[in-house]
């Protein structure tokens, strides 16, 4: 694993910056590869910056958008992250369907899982690559140091082999599917977006690495992590 200090960004305008951040990692990548492989995340705090992100001028057609995580639940649920990520960006970018993977909640979790890993595992054979590699993975944190779908206590935290996982949540009584530490740990550079003034001792303790939370566990062998935090003005 990378032992280099994670970068912390604390800006008073988090929405554009962090909408800016993925804009030059997209350009980099373009650049470089042809392609932008993102992966989103779910929760309330990239809502706004997912807004902001669908008003830049972007090649969708040229961007490969995976999910990080998602519930099982269906498509169209409330609690769906691929339904908060259609309202905000891709239904206001127009985002073409083929650039999107969608994990798919409303199937039998183990299937749904078992799906989303040999999709990435075909993408990742096509490009001659042993494992799908990410160029910007987006995550939050919640108030238990969880990220995507890895909690505390649950095996997907304890999971080496596999890329994606179904892991049970007790705390919610749900099903989650998830990206594992394997593929987590992969990308080129993982960004987490978060509120500076929520968690701050949690945050300070992540940041500084500590690994009873997974949040701290995202340390990529070959890649960056960067936080970005919401300040007040």
């Amino acid at each position: 694993m990378s032992l280099e200090t994670p970068e912390v960004i604390r800006t008073t305008r988090f929405v554009s910056d962090a909408a800016g951040f993925i804009e030059q990692h997209a350009e980099l990548a373009l650049k470089e590869r042809g392609e932008f492989r993102l992966a989103l995340s779910g929760g309330n705090t990239p809502r706004r910056v997912f807004e902001e992100l669908a008003r830049c001028n972007m090649p969708w057609d040229r961007v490969r958008i995976t999910f990080g995580d998602e519930r099982c639940v269906p498509p169209d649920d409330k609690q769906s992250n691929y339904r908060m990520a259609r309202e905000a960006l891709l239904s206001k970018a127009k985002v073409p369907d083929e650039s999107v993977l969608r994990m798919r909640g409303e199937v039998a979790q183990a299937k749904a899982a078992d799906e989303y890993q040999e999709q990435l595992d075909r993408m990742a054979e096509e490009k001659g690559e042993t494992i799908y590699r990410h160029d910007l993975i987006l995550l939050g944190m919640g108030d238990d140091g969880h990220t995507a779908s890895l909690f505390p206590g649950t095996p997907a935290v304890d999971e080496t082999q596999r890329r994606v996982v179904a892991n049970f949540v007790p705390k919610f009584d749900q099903w989650r599917i998830t990206f594992t530490y394997r593929l987590i740990n992969a990308a080129r550079h993982v960004c987490f977006l978060a509120n500076a003034a929520k968690n701050a001792e949690l945050l300070q303790d992540v940041i500084g690495g500590n690994e009873q939370y997974p949040a701290a566990r995202v340390r990529p062998a070959d890649g960056r992590v960067t936080w970005i935090l919401g300040v007040p003005e």
